[in-house]
Parts: C-alpha cells; structure tokens; sequence
C-alpha cells in the first residue's frame, strides 16, 4: 500500500491539513514548511490523487477531441496527425489531458457521455463531426468547445479555427497566371466540404470568373484520368489546381500518359505539403497548411 497523507503529516510533524494546503496551492505556507512536505513526499514515493484534487475542484483538467471512428483515413491521415500532435503538446504545457473520443450520432454516444458527465472541461470537434445531438448537448451542458475547420452552421456562439482557404485558392492561382499559364483546372474530390468550397471562390476570384474549368473527382479513378485527358486535349487546360496530394499524384500520372511535361507545358499546384507532394516526380508547388499550428491554436481557443 502507498504512503498517504497521514503519513507524511507524521513524517513532517504536522496535520493532515497542512500538508493538503501545500499540495493543492490552497492558503500560504511557508517555503520552509513547503520543502518539508515536499522531502517527505518524495522520501516516501507519495502521488497525490490528482484525479480526485480535480474533482474536487469541479476540474477534470482534460480536454476532449471528437473524431468520426467510421472514418479510418482519418487516423491515418498525416494533416490530422499532425494537428493533434501539436494540441498534445499544447494540453501537456498548459497541464491537461488530451481524451480522444468518437461515435458522436447517437445522443448515448461516447463524446455526448463526455459532456453530460462533464469528464471533460472542454471539447473540441472536426467540421464534419457536427451534428444536432452534440450541439444540443454543449450548449445545454455549458461546456467550451472548438470546431476544426469551418462550418456552413455559424452563429455567435460558435468558434472555429481554420487556414484562409479563400487567399490560399487566390494565390494559387495568381502563382499560375504569373508563371504564364492561362487556362487553369481547379481538381476536387468533395464539392460539399466548405474549405473546397472557400478555395474554388478564391480560384474563381483570381481569374475573375472567366475562362474557368472545374473537374470534380468521382470514385473511379478511371473516370478522373478520362476528365484530366479531355480537359487537356479539348478545352486546352494548361495548368491544374489540385485540393490534395492524393489527386495531384493521379493528375501527373494521367499527364504523363500524354507525355506532357510539368511544369514546361503543364502546370501543377496542390494544397498542403503532407504527405508526398515534395517527392512526387518533378517535387510540387504547394500551397502548405501548418497543421501543427492549426492544432495549437484550436487547443488554445
């Protein structure tokens, strides 16, 4: 059994109350009598209870991040990855907990249990994990949360955190025009998902509405590398703006099937660096996200 705090009261020579003051910060103690406690603590191998000082502090110092468990890419995915890394970090610097949870449809749900027990002292969402249940549940339960990445839901209430998507399609595109493309594709695979939504209005703002061309990625890659060819052959597309790396890849190899080559005669530009795009044959122009410091700032919002 280990050492409690009687027996460090005994050990220093005073009450059990004293020594839970020094511990827990809660009235003025002296340096002297500090120094005491703490010898005693650590001559005995004592751990304060820390989740019961937090619960009685009406504190569980941890902070919840909802991720869709249906979603598998998800937790393989080098852009989440890194962003929780970096709220990890941030958690463990300002003394929290980071509690990943998911399953958020039902209103029994793993991150709903979260909120109503209040196990956590705040939550934070993906975009896509927004739904009435949760909503309902932190704005009833009075508890902070984060959204990652924008929503088409917004009111004053509501706090989100995510790159300009707009400026980065604006200056992509300006990228393009001043290195002399002029019929330029912008590539997506999810039209619905308002960051591809906020990048094709830059796109579409940098060439003022005019002379542009969206190619959206179905399923069948077949089907991708027919629009890619055809965009190139028939509507004289000389330059692709790609959502990711997974379609910039699939776009140079359906150039390279034409036997074109980037960038003397076709331009390519991707967002973000992760994963592949600087090894990618020719290395990519991109437009890169700092997803450590996307974590950071919605851990510290």
């Amino acid at each position: 059994m280990g050492a409690t705090l009687n027996d460090i009261a005994k050990k220093v020579g005073v009450s059990q109350s004293t020594v839970s003051r020094v511990i827990n910060g809660t009235a003025p103690i002296s340096d002297e009598m500090k120094n005491k406690v703490y010898k005693a603590m650590k001559e005995l191998n004592y751990h304060p209870n820390s989740l019961a000082r937090n619960l009685a502090k009406g504190k569980s110092l941890t902070i919840g991040l909802v991720v869709d468990a249906d979603n598998e890419n998800a937790f393989a995915n080098t852009f989440f990855t890194r962003s929780v890394y970096a709220m990890e970090k941030v958690a463990q610097r300002n003394g929290y907990s980071l509690l990943i949870t998911n399953d958020v449809e039902e209103k029994s749900s793993p991150a709903c249990e979260l909120i109503f027990g209040h196990r956590v002292d705040g939550l934070i969402l993906t975009a896509s994990d927004l739904n009435q249940n949760i909503l309902s549940a932190l704005r009833n339960e009075n508890i902070p949360w984060v959204v990652m990445g924008e929503t088409s839901e917004k009111n004053g209430t509501m706090n989100w955190v995510d790159m300009d998507n707009l400026q980065g399609g604006v200056k992509a595109v300006e990228h393009l025009l001043k290195c002399g493309y002029r019929k330029i594709a912008y590539v997506a695979d999810d039209l619905e998902a308002m960051f591809t939504k906020r990048r094709i209005q830059g796109y579409e703002k940098a060439l003022e509405g005019k002379n542009t061309c969206i190619i959206f990625k179905e399923k069948n890659e077949e089907e991708l590398e027919r629009k890619i060819i055809e965009s190139t052959e028939h509507k004289h597309v000389d330059a692709f703006l790609c959502s990711n790396n997974i379609i910039a890849f699939q776009v140079l190899q359906a150039l390279k099937k034409l036997g074109k080559q980037v960038p003397t005669e076709i331009g390519v530009v991707t967002f973000d660096n992760y994963p592949f795009a600087e090894y990618m044959d020719p290395p990519l122009t991109v437009v890169d996200i700092d997803t450590y410091k996307l974590g950071s700032r919605g851990f510290d919002k």
